[in-house]
């Protein structure tokens, strides 16, 4: 996906409504309709509709710690490694891309992120300030810019997503929303919500973003967590140094595994043995059957005496079943 339709339109707290068949043509002096915490289609599709303004605003640098976090978050916890390269990257070759702000709703002074969460870690370590274009804007507009922003990496996994919108959702937006800022339709939304509320946050949060992870996966591990044993079980796992030590794709696996539904041990047979000790039928009996096994080395000319009597034992046990 293309990040050149992120942003269009946050030049202030209006935009204009693209979507609406009543939008007045660019030129004709018409107000555009004013974007609210939850605002209409044609306001979401207006942010969604090109990133090259925001390339033409103006870059500031600002001080790491005068920026705090969005207040949905986006991501869970990525690897060492990764955040080493991506410090080596940016102290080689500087900030490539800047980061996107608001100036924050409650505290003077201070900003909150919409996107560039990893970047802004990485530049405060490295003792810098960071490049950020500041934007004034509302939750909605926010969480829309935070959402595809990363949608467009190829990096954000699926329970990542999940974890977004239904964050979202508990947070009050509207489906519309959630669906713009993920760029995705009401079915595979209802994917999203249903397995990250399925799963208990603390295990999600345990296992990590699991990049190679896809759909099916997480969606069948949200059925096997339906059983409490099971989620018992992933729990205790997770509290593991051993765990923690695992890649991520590899804590998936090993929760995976431990929450899989525990086939019953079959039942042992019995043996049914002649006043002389002979070994001669083997039964074995579940919910399902009930199996004769005569072995052919001891008894085996009873076996072909039975198979040859067998109309006869039935119709005697029709007529003791009918008499009763």
């Amino acid at each position: 996906m293309a990040r050149k339709h992120l942003l269009d339109g946050l030049g202030g707290t209006e935009l204009t409504a693209v979507n609406s068949a009543s939008a007045p043509e660019a030129g004709q002096g018409a107000p555009a309709p004013h974007l609210g915490v939850m605002g209409t289609r044609g306001a979401i599709g207006a942010v969604t509709r090109s990133i090259e303004q925001l390339k033409a605003q103006s870059v500031v640098d600002l001080q790491p710690d005068l920026i705090e976090a969005s207040f949905i978050t986006d991501r869970l916890q990525g690897t060492d490694a990764d955040h080493e390269i991506l410090m080596a990257s940016i102290k080689e070759h500087g900030q490539q891309v800047p980061i996107l702000v608001r100036p924050h709703p409650e505290r003077d002074g201070r900003f909150q992120i919409a996107y560039g969460r990893r970047r802004l870690r990485a530049i405060k370590e490295l003792g810098k300030t960071v490049r950020a274009v500041v934007k004034p804007l509302t939750d909605q507009q926010l969480v829309v810019a935070q959402g595809q922003e990363n949608s467009a990496r190829t990096d954000l996994s699926f329970i990542e997503k999940a974890l977004f919108a239904a964050k979202l959702e508990q947070g009050g937006f509207d489906r519309e929303t959630i669906m713009a800022a993920l760029s995705i339709d009401k079915t595979t939304l209802s994917r999203l919500v249903s397995s990250a509320s399925k799963i208990p946050q603390d295990i999600i949060e345990a296992v990590g973003p699991a990049p190679k992870t896809g759909r099916d996966r997480w969606i069948e591990l949200a059925a096997r967590l339906a059983d409490p044993a099971a989620i018992a079980k992933a729990q205790a796992m997770v509290k593991a140094e051993s765990f923690a030590a695992k890649e991520s794709d590899e804590r998936f696996v090993s929760i995976f595994n431990a929450a899989a539904p525990q086939r019953a041990a079959a039942p042992r047979p019995t043996v049914w043995k002649a006043e002389d000790g002979t070994s001669v039928v083997q039964i074995k009996e579940d919910a399902d059957s009930l199996k004769l096994s005569i072995d052919k080395k001891t008894a085996g000319t009873f076996g072909a005496y039975l198979v040859e009597n067998l109309p006869e034992i039935y119709a005697a046990y029709k007529r003791r079943a009918d008499a009763t």
